[in-house]
């Protein structure tokens, strides 16, 4: 299941003394009201870096869309989106910059 690799992710940045957040709420705002939707990113790391987390037999290019989405709702930089179902992990990373 994908929870138990987001939750080992977690426990590994944390060890390694990262601020992470869990399932944050992404505010939507449309013409000056926050939508009441349950939009919500993985994890936020150290407040700056989303990092979306997948186990899928191909990544869509659908996936690197909606990660910039949250980049740019969320007014951040860089994100990481990746794909547990591999042999490789670290080939299995892409990184999304808004």
């Amino acid at each position: 299941s994908l929870s138990v690799y987001e939750e080992a992710l977690v426990y590994e940045l944390e060890k390694r003394g990262l601020k992470v957040e869990r399932q944050k709420p992404v505010p939507i705002i449309y013409k000056g009201v926050t939508l009441t939707t349950d939009l919500r990113l993985d994890l936020l790391v150290e407040e700056s870096v989303i990092v979306e987390l997948k186990s899928v037999e191909e990544m869509k290019k659908l996936f690197s869309k909606q990660l910039l989405t949250y980049l740019r709702l969320m007014n951040k930089k860089v994100g990481l989106l990746v794909n547990f179902n591999t042999d490789n992990i670290l080939s299995a990373i892409e990184r999304v910059v808004a």
